[in-house]
């Protein structure tokens, strides 16, 4: 299969953007959703993979670049799993995580006063789909175990990273380098299977 030379990253999103742009061998030429002044499309599906599709397929259609597209988010057990597919939603409007973890957070006091004793099992799921127009071509998930931080730590990443602690470790996802979450979280290990395609 012949080399991919330009790929549209859809995402609105600058911290996914520049983790994954991180990732990708630097032969590709990367676009971004802003460089054609795109807003994201309706995330209907019920699913990270349909809403990694939904996004692929509309912003290749809109550019006819072959799009790589991420659908991610949060998922703890004791909440039913949520917040899932809605975790950048619940930053409303403005994503405003600092918002979407108080909101975790006040979920979890209604669950489980005493939560911040337990050991609150968490995962970052990260799906990765390319399309060209209308067709998907790949589509792959990666995750990450951890569990739920008593409070938010540390200025890095984006999104969940203050509050998510990976399975093994002492810090959140917000207190290591970049280039160490880099390396261990779920876009990674998404990205890793889906590298080969790449």
């Amino acid at each position: 299969m012949k080399k991919i030379k330009n790929l549209l990253i859809g995402t609105n999103n600058k911290g996914k953007l520049k983790e994954i742009r991180a990732l990708l061998p630097k032969y590709i030429k990367t676009y971004s959703t802003s460089d054609f002044n795109l807003k994201s499309p309706r995330e209907s599906g019920k699913t990270f993979a349909d809403n990694s599709i939904i996004k692929s397929k509309y912003f290749s259609k809109k550019t006819n670049l072959l799009c790589l597209a991420d659908d991610s988010g949060l998922e703890i057990d004791i909440l039913d799993k949520a917040p899932g597919i809605y975790s950048a939603r619940w930053g409303g409007k403005n994503l405003d995580f600092k918002k979407a973890i108080k909101r975790v957070y006040r979920e979890l006091d209604k669950k489980d006063k005493d939560w911040r004793n337990k050991k609150i099992k968490a995962r970052f799921i990260c799906v990765l789909s390319v399309s060209f127009l209308s067709k998907t071509i790949k589509c792959v998930k990666g995750k990450v175990e951890g569990t739920i931080s008593n409070i938010p730590k540390g200025k890095n990443g984006f999104g969940y990273d203050p509050i998510f602690i990976p399975i093994g470790k002492k810090f959140t996802f917000g207190e290591i380098s970049p280039k160490l979450k880099y390396k261990s979280d779920h876009r990674f290990k998404a990205f890793k299977k889906i590298k080969k395609f790449l």
